[in-house]
């Protein structure tokens, strides 16, 4: 092995370990950790977090990094390493060390503030430190900024490069034209489709026997990774071996945790199917968050919700709720969980207005980095763009402005990924479609296949091959929103018989 790569591996394993303890400290603090044990635990967040900064920022590894870039004898995966640790150094040598590390603390308290909030309906109880998590976000994408580099658009970087504002703009724009006059003809047609039969009461224990089963059933290994509660389902890892997902369940909502474990564990599929020459190194996690979100949303949507992904399963689910479900027949099922319904919950909403839901929040974020937006006036603002899009106002805070954890912990500029993720679904479902019989495999119950083809063009990669490269590759074209306009079109004018 070349020596410089050697030294560099040092601290990229020293890193990579220390990642791993930060991340299962946040999988701890949304699933198991007491109600007060997060102000002491944030400084054990901190000290870890200063270890981490120390580990990556150091002369020694600009100096590898500098000898490495020029270096024609490495491997192809020793140049991914080298490519995408470089790039997750160049996103924080900017920040102040000190500021690191007490931004690393205040996130790691702001969800349980922010849980709390939610819980009791009051944003001025998440303002505060909200305001301060924005502040350390503004101070450290203005260090990071190039000449001329708008603030909103650093914080896009972060997570799907080269979609800036006029990107997003357009591609919203073009979504807009087609969503709200089919909504609006949707909405004419009120009553269409019936689905009180999802909003009975469903035993708590039985949903969750049925969502390891589902997950399982679509190619989640057990024996690498787990399936948890929290208020606000995700997936994290430690490393490709320990994926961890959660969900969450509502006694009076079939739906709700079906659709949850199901994007979780499209997530998770993607970092179980990352090639192991990639585990433990930067290279091992997915290509980008829209890319992640494609396949969490493409299982959630283009599959979960297809009549044929039901077709050798959904009797298995009456068998568990024959009390609910055996005069409910297999078509209204699947009517039902594809209806649309205009309301204020982003994690509940249908296909069809998911990404109004995402148009408010970029609306939001562009004002607070953009026009300085003030703090006390989100959740009116929140409200005001709800009516707008969605023809709804949120009751309360907690189902307006505190719904998403997501701001708590400073991801802003990430909520465009999951409508990104949905266009590149339907692109690399075009494809698909043209590569193998689809609707015939899932109908066999052999969804493993689909997978394994997700595997092949996606998974195995990692961050070896960024997110265009990817698409690309796949579909034999750049990004196309086309297919997804298409995609909703065809599937909510055929439903609604339009």
């Amino acid at each position: 092995m070349n020596q410089n790569y050697e030294k560099l591996k040092q601290y990229v394993d020293k890193a990579a370990a220390l990642g791993a303890a930060l991340s299962l400290f946040g999988w701890d603090n949304e699933t198991l950790a007491p109600k007060n044990s997060m102000e002491k635990t944030s400084k054990l967040v901190g000290i870890l977090s200063s270890e981490y900064f120390n580990t990556i920022i150091n002369d020694e590894v600009e100096q590898l990094l500098k000898e490495l870039k020029v270096d024609n004898t490495l491997e192809e995966v020793e140049k991914a390493v080298v490519r995408c640790f470089a790039e997750d150094i160049d996103s924080l040598k900017t920040i102040p060390p000190q500021d690191f590390v007490a931004y690393s603390e205040l996130t790691s308290k702001a969800s349980s503030i922010w849980a709390n909030a939610r819980v009791e309906n009051n944003f001025k109880l998440f303002e505060p430190v909200l305001a301060e998590i924005i502040e350390y976000n503004k101070k450290f994408a203005g260090t990071q900024a190039k000449d001329g580099q708008k603030i909103y658009d650093v914080k896009l970087d972060e997570y799907e490069k080269s979609f800036h504002i006029t990107d997003l703009d357009e591609f919203f724009n073009q979504l807009k034209d087609t969503i709200v006059p089919l909504l609006k003809k949707i909405k004419e047609k009120e009553g269409f489709i019936k689905s009180d039969f999802l909003f009975k009461h469903y035993d708590i224990e039985k949903q969750k026997k049925f969502n390891h089963w589902i997950t399982e059933y679509m190619g989640f290994d057990y024996s690498r990774g787990v399936l948890g509660e929290s208020e606000h389902p995700f997936t994290t890892n430690l490393h490709r071996e320990d994926v961890r997902m959660t969900t969450y369940y509502f006694e009076n909502n079939l739906e709700s945790a079906i659709f949850s474990s199901i994007h979780e564990c499209g997530h998770a599929l993607y970092e179980q199917g990352i090639d192991d020459k990639y585990a433990m190194t930067p290279v091992g996690q997915g290509a980008s968050c829209a890319t992640h979100e494609s396949q969490s949303r493409f299982f959630e949507n283009i599959i979960g919700r297809s009549r044929s992904f039901w077709v050798p399963i959904y009797d298995k689910l009456v068998e568990l709720f024959p009390e609910n479900l055996s005069d409910v027949t297999l078509d209204d099922f699947v009517k039902a969980i594809n209806r649309v319904h205009a309301d204020e919950i982003r994690t509940e909403a249908d296909e069809l207005t998911y990404c109004l839901h995402i148009m408010v929040r970029y609306e939001i974020e562009k004002k607070i980095f953009e026009e300085n937006y003030p703090i006390d006036k989100l959740p009116q603002l929140w409200n005001q763009l709800y009516e707008e899009y969605l023809g709804v106002i949120p009751a309360n805070d907690s189902i307006g402005i505190l719904q998403d954890v997501h701001w708590s912990g400073g991801m802003f500029g990430y909520f465009p990924s999951y409508a990104l993720g949905n266009a590149f679904s339907a692109q690399i479902y075009n494809q698909m479609k043209k590569d193998i019989n689809v609707n015939k495999l899932l109908e066999e119950g052999n969804i493993k296949e689909i997978v394994q083809y997700l595997n092949t063009h996606v998974h195995q990669y990692g961050r070896s091959k960024t997110a265009k490269q990817i698409l690309f590759d796949v579909t034999g074209e750049e990004f196309n929103p086309k297919y997804y306009i298409e995609y909703l079109t065809e599937k909510y004018s055929t439903l609604y018989e339009l």
